[in-house]
Order: structure tokens, then sequence, then C-alpha cells
């Protein structure tokens, strides 16, 4: 991702659209907050008049006793109960925007790849959602409450001495100034400290991944070091950004300390010339100067979660927007045997300077029969497979299931209806009974057991000490390129979808290896329509008929594989 202003456009308008989402889930915090303020202020007259009373030595009035006590008590459930609640609200902002960011990466696909690293989109998904608790948890509350508590306590303070009350109001008026000055250079620093740490997790993620290359190119000491580096600049722009938070943290510190100063010497002049009247009164100004700053001194500590948040906006803005609704057309059904294909000249371009990928492509593929793509690198094969997935639009021309759309087929339709077996098969950590049933989670042992069985697996389960729930590490460790693609195959026979697409299967593979999954695949074909995409001698191993792309065109026909 390229690094741009932080108050980008983009930005701005993704923040806006959140934040009035998060301002009703704010709401109550904000009345509890403002609750606590109004007990604070009743809790000071009160400690005003006890104080007062014992300086006139007028003895203590239990009214004024249990009003100080039923206060103090009122105001720490109500602070209890507000950061119970905000608690509540960034954790529901968080799920919120994690499910919309993984969403719109999903509906992505992998395409997304093309354009981000994959440590870049963790960082995205993870930290920078994490750093946009606070703005909803805390900076949104203490941002209306900045300008409510504060009016709350300068309205007592107005009863009680309109002269105190002009000195706190000028003193707050400093406050939001000073707090703008250093928050601009935060939203900045933020940003930059958020990059830093994308790339450092890109890199580690590359260097973790390509760990053996490293060591013997001799190359672990140098990459080691860059690591460092790259941590070192991370540590240095996360100072930059606390700087800046305690400057504007500092900036609200002296104005409430003048304010403080200034009313103290006021009833202190007063007091020595003898015309101070009522020191139950002076002694309720004093007390509620805390008071009237300390939302001011909330505002100002989430104040670095807004920074943050602009910070993160940026990348969650950038990702992909929510894929577009289909376009209203009549509702078609599509059968679950028996699919046909068919591509009506499709065209789409990843790149306006490089070319269409797919220029016009044209071919249909009968229901239960095979179609072969052949063709060069960059002539569009994997491309016809993204399209087939769902991963991809067309910028025109049609692609139809059974005469239907696939535009307008909901995704989940869409992923039972199809099987798909790329060049490297996605494992996860965990047994290989668990990587099968990953193609259908309701299937019983039976099932995975028989779809084992039909990919061959069985052989390779009974060699091993704990059979199918033998432990995986992490990427299939453990097994070869020929299990592992035997893994896929079984998760396809579990699936048992209509339409089996094939890219590049046997790539990788050595020739023995090879005649053993393709041996397998032939089995999975039968009864379904396939699409295969190779360049390799395994296409003739399937009979069907074969389609030459060049430079996303269809060449005529030139017979079966």
């Amino acid at each position: 991702m390229t690094e741009s202003s932080p108050d980008s456009a983009p930005a701005k308008a993704w923040l806006r659209v959140h934040l009035r989402d998060g301002r009703r889930a704010a709401l109550p915090v904000v009345g509890l907050g403002f609750g606590a303020t109004l007990a604070a202020i009743g809790q000071a007259l009160c400690a005003a008049g006890l104080l007062g009373a014992a300086l006139a030595d007028a003895g203590i009035s239990p009214a004024m006793a249990g009003g100080f006590v039923l206060f103090a008590v009122l105001r720490a459930l109500l602070r209890a109960m507000a950061d119970r609640v905000a608690f509540g609200v960034g954790a529901a902002a968080r799920r919120r925007l994690r499910n919309d960011a993984m969403t719109r990466m999903l509906e992505a696909g992998p395409a997304l790849l093309r354009a981000s690293h994959s440590g870049v989109l963790a960082n995205t998904v993870v930290d920078r959602i994490e750093a946009l608790e606070g703005l909803f948890a805390r900076w949104l509350p203490a941002a209306i409450l900045a300008v409510a508590a504060p009016a709350a306590v300068l309205v007592a303070v107005l009863v009680l001495d309109p002269v105190a009350a002009l000195i706190l109001a000028l003193a707050g008026l400093l406050v939001p100034l000073g707090m703008a000055l250093a928050g601009i250079g935060a939203a900045a620093a933020s940003r930059r400290q958020f990059d830093a740490l994308a790339r450092l997790q890109a890199r580690f993620l590359d260097r973790v991944s390509g760990i053996a290359t490293i060591v013997l190119a001799g190359r672990a000491n140098d990459e080691a070091t860059a690591i460092g580096r790259a941590a070192d600049e991370l540590r240095r722009r996360t100072l930059r950004v606390l700087r800046l938070a305690f400057l504007s943290s500092a900036v609200l510190d002296c104005a409430a300390a003048a304010a403080l100063v200034l009313i103290a010497l006021r009833y202190g002049g007063e007091a020595v010339a003898g015309t101070l009247g009522a020191p139950g009164l002076a002694l309720a100004v004093l007390l509620l100067v805390p008071e009237f700053f300390a939302p001011l001194r909330a505002f100002a500590a989430a104040y670095h979660d807004r920074a943050q948040a602009v910070g993160a906006a940026e990348a969650l803005a950038a990702l992909p927007p929510p894929a577009a609704p289909p376009p209203v057309l009549p509702v078609r059904n599509v059968e679950a045997r028996g699919v046909a294909i068919a591509f009506e000249d499709v065209r789409l371009t990843w790149d306006a300077s490089r070319g269409p990928v797919l220029d016009g492509l044209s071919f249909r593929v009968p229901a239960g029969e095979t179609v072969v793509l052949a063709g060069p690198s960059g002539a569009g094969k994997s491309t016809v497979m993204e399209i087939l997935l769902g991963f991809v639009r067309p910028d025109s021309g049609r692609v139809t299931l059974n005469g239907a759309d696939i535009a307008t087929l909901v995704p989940q339709a869409l992923s039972r209806l199809t099987a798909w077996i790329g060049q490297r098969p996605v494992l996860f950590g965990g047994t290989i009974r668990d990587n099968i049933r990953f193609a259908r989670p309701e299937a019983s042992d039976a099932e995975i057991a028989e779809a084992a069985r039909f990919a061959r697996l069985d052989s390779l389960a009974a060699s091993l000490p704990d059979g199918l729930e033998t432990m995986l590490g992490e990427g299939g460790h453990g097994l070869s390129g020929g299990q592992a693609q035997r893994v896929a195959i079984a998760r396809a026979f579990l699936k048992n979808a209509p339409i089996l697409l094939l890219d590049e299967p046997t790539a990788h593979l050595d020739p023995v290896t090879e005649a053993e999954v393709l041996d397998s695949l032939r089995r999975l074909t039968l009864g379904r329509t396939v699409v295969l995409a190779s360049h390799s001698t395994a296409a003739h191993a399937f009979s069907g008929r074969r389609i030459d792309l060049r430079d996303g065109r269809a060449m005529p026909a030139r017979g079966a594989a």
C-alpha cells in the first residue's frame, strides 16, 4: 500500500460512516459519565459545606455528611458502570469492523494479494482494528463529555461566583487550542508508526517463509540486522507518537494549574483583606476546579486514540469496497447435477497498461464433459478459474451455469456447486482427517474414510502410526507434494460438487507421483463438468475437447486432448 496523507478523502469518509454508528452506541456511556459529573458536583458542595462548618465551629451537619457519602458512592458506581459499558462498546466496534474487513477481503479473494502483502493485510485486520477500539470506547464519549460535563460544572460555579466561572471558561478555551496543535502532528506520526509496523511484519513474514534460502545463502546475519533496523525504526516512531501525546496532556495541566492558582490567589487576597464573605463558597469553587478539568483530562487522554484511529482508517478505507449487489434478474435455479458452463464474450483487464487478460473469450462446456484449457503462462487460464470460483467479475460479457448468470448466484450457492484443486493445495495445521473434513464439516467419519480411499490416501494413512489422525504442521508440513495433492483430491471427493476445476494439478510432481495422482483425478472427473487448465503433458491423460488460449482468446479447436 502506498503512503498517502492520513487526511485523504477515503479515510475521512470511512471514519464518518463508522463514527455515526459509534455515536449511537456511545450514548449510554455519555449518560453515565454525565451522571457521575453531577454526583461529583454534589459531593464537592457537600464537602465544602462540611469544611465551612468546621472552620466556623458550627458542628458537622448529618445531612451534609450523609449527602457526601451518598454522592461519593453514586459517583463511584456510575464511573464503574461507564467503564464497563465503554468496554462493551469498544468490543462491539472491533467485532463489527473486523467482520466488515474480513468480508471485504474474502469477497476480493486471491486478487487482493496482487496489490497487498499478506503481512500488511494481517496488520490491517488485527493491529489497526485493535487501535480503533479507543476511538469508540473512549474518544467518542470523552468528546461529548468534554463539552457537556464542564458546562455543568461551569453553571454551578457561575451560581456561586461569576468571576471564578469566567476564569475557568478562559482556561478551558486554551485546552482544545493546544490539543489541536499537538493533534495535527500526532495523527501524522501515528500513520507513520502503523506503516513502519506493517513493513516490519511483512518483512518478518517473508524472511520466516524463506528461512532455508537465507541460511543456505549465508545471509542470516544480514537479514537479522535488517530486521533489527526495521524494529528500531518502529521504536523511534512509537516514541514520537508518545511525545506528542504527552505534549497535549501538558497543555491541559498548565491550563488547570493556572486556573486553580488564579482563583486561589483571588480568594487568598480577599481573605487577607478581610473581605472574604463565605469560606464555604470559596472552598466549593476550589473543589469544583478539578471537576471542571476532569472531563477535559479524559478527552486529552483519549485524543491519542483519535490520532491512532486516523492512521488506522486509511488502511481500512483502502480495502476493496463491498461487492455490488447482483443485477436484478429473474431467479434461476441451477440443478445440483449436470451443470453446463458457458463464457460469452468475456473481457477482463487487470492493468490497462498491460492490455486485457481476457479479450472476448467465448466457449461452452456441456454438462458432464471435460474441457482442457491449454496455452502458455499468461494466456488467461488461471483467470478463467478465478472467474468460475467467483473471486473475479469480468468487465463485460457473461459467464453462465445452466443459463444462470454467475453474477446472480450468491457466493454460498456457487461454492456448493464447485470443487477446485490447484497447483499447491493449502493444508492447515491439524490432522489429516480435519483437513479432508474442511470441504464438508458435517461429514461423518465413514464418508471421510471413503473419500480418502477414492483418493488413494488410505494406503498412506495405513503406514502412519495415527492414520488419518496424524498431525500435520503449518502448510501441511510432514507430507510430500503428491501426498498433499491426494488430501486435496479427497476433499473434492468428499464435497461431491458437480463442477470440478483443476488448475495445473500435477505441477511440481515427479513422473511416478504424477501418474498416481492422475489416476485418482480421472476417477474424480467421472460424471462431473470439468475445466482443466494445463500446459503440461498431464492434459493428455483426460479425454475431452481442448481449447487453446492465446492473449485471452480461444483459438480454433484442435480436437480431443
